[in-house]
């Protein structure tokens, strides 16, 4: 990304969730109430994932939240959005989401040269046993930092 970015939010339960094989930037195609929230950071992608549809990809379940300024004709918050994103990427993105066990799920929305744009990621579910083995490495990495600290503290 270049340095006039700005990101608005991070889908954290993806890297949690999911083993995220490769990533690929689109833009969005969204209403003026839409952006606004954005900007305030009034996003959630908890939940939310991608799939082709008609030669197109859509964005299902992204939350952004209407925007208390806008005119009575706001936007709905779970609104399916177009992705935007060259032929030839669609139809390699829409191939590996028909292969098992791969989906597509954003990984992260960011404001870049002041449009709006979703890192999509494509990524294969996490096991449990690998959720739980991410979850040890994690802490066993965090004692060892602590401990460095602790003997260089003194």
């Amino acid at each position: 990304m270049a340095g006039n970015s700005r990101t608005i939010t991070i889908n954290r339960k993806a890297y949690h969730d999911y083993h995220v094989q490769e990533s690929v930037e689109a833009g969005l195609v969204l209403r003026g109430s839409e952006i606004k929230s954005i900007r305030a950071g009034r996003v959630n992608l908890r939940d939310a994932y991608a799939r082709p549809a008609n030669g197109e990809l859509w964005l299902y379940n992204s939350h952004i939240a209407s925007y208390d300024a806008a005119s009575y004709n706001g936007h709905d918050p779970k609104r399916p959005r177009k992705l935007l994103l060259h032929r030839k990427e669609i139809d390699n993105l829409a191939g590996l989401a028909k292969q098992q066990g791969l989906t597509l799920i954003p990984l992260k929305l960011y404001i870049k040269g002041g449009i709006s744009k979703l890192e999509l990621g494509v990524a294969k579910g996490k096991k449990l046993y690998d959720k739980r083995e991410t979850l040890a490495r994690r802490e066993i990495s965090r004692e060892m930092d602590r401990a460095l600290k602790r003997k260089s503290g003194r």
